[in-house]
């Protein structure tokens, strides 16, 4: 547990959690790997050093046996498929998407399939049916195809919806200031974030937590962040980090 009375809203809320018999789920998906990089280096690092479960969405088109050895030696990393190329195809005027409905269903589909089957291969124990639509933004009359694909589950960004026909497992604090400096967001911010999160689900529901990093981008403010969050989470007793395996199969 770390010193810093920014946390303190957090060991709050979990003390409750404690004291309710609950425990909170918690995931950390990062998304845009495609090959070892020093940044790609101090994730795993950070994670492994407390078996913290970390899925990684990778870019299928751009990446291959480099990677796929690095996480070899990962037993507590997944992979999950993060569209085909990132590649926006919204107009200038509209929100980046590369599954929106700016091509033909079959187009789009056809290139997940081809990621699908490229990660299965090559990351064959790590590899999870998951997709992550790049910038977290799917065309709803792609879901019901999804299933046909092999894929069990979508990871978007926010509260999950059961609407679709597929599975969610949604991340919901993200660490990174997108519209603002593009640096990882205040811990301050963060944590009252989760707070909320965890507040939302005072109720009984019990949809896991997700995490979003994006290791690429990550500032010291980030990565302090997911450092500090992982040391005061990891040996809570209201607190499970899972693996997004572990989650979609229920």
């Amino acid at each position: 547990m770390t010193s810093n009375k920014v946390w303190e809203p957090l060991r709050i809320e979990l003390a409750r959690w404690q004291d309710a018999g609950r425990k909170a789920r918690f995931w950390l998906r990062d998304d845009d790997a495609v090959e070892p990089t020093a940044a790609l280096e101090r994730l795993l690092q950070m994670t492994a050093a407390t078996s913290t479960p970390l899925t990684l969405a990778v870019i299928p088109a751009a990446t291959g046996d480099a990677l796929a050895d690095r996480l070899a030696a990962e037993p507590a990393c997944a992979v999950a498929l993060h569209g085909w190329s990132h590649t926006n195809h919204a107009s200038a005027n509209e929100k980046k998407q590369e599954l929106g409905s700016h091509r033909l269903a079959s187009a789009v589909l056809g290139e997940l399939a081809e990621g699908f089957g490229k990660l299965k291969m090559l990351h064959r124990e790590r590899f999870v049916p998951i997709l992550v639509p790049p910038w977290n933004r799917i065309s709803s009359a792609l879901l019901p195809a999804l299933p046909g694909i092999g894929l069990e589950a979508l990871s978007v960004y926010g509260r999950a919806n059961a609407d679709g026909g597929i599975s969610l497992l949604n991340t919901h604090v993200d660490l990174m200031d997108w519209h603002g400096t593009r640096g990882g967001l205040p811990h301050e911010q963060l944590v009252a974030m989760l707070v909320r999160e965890l507040q939302a689900r005072a109720d009984g529901d019990d949809e896991p937590v997700g995490i979003l990093g994006h290791h690429l981008v990550h500032d010291e403010t980030a990565w302090s962040f997911l450092s500090a969050l992982i040391d005061e989470t990891h040996d809570h007793p209201a607190v499970a980090w899972k693996g997004s395996g572990e989650l979609i199969a229920g």
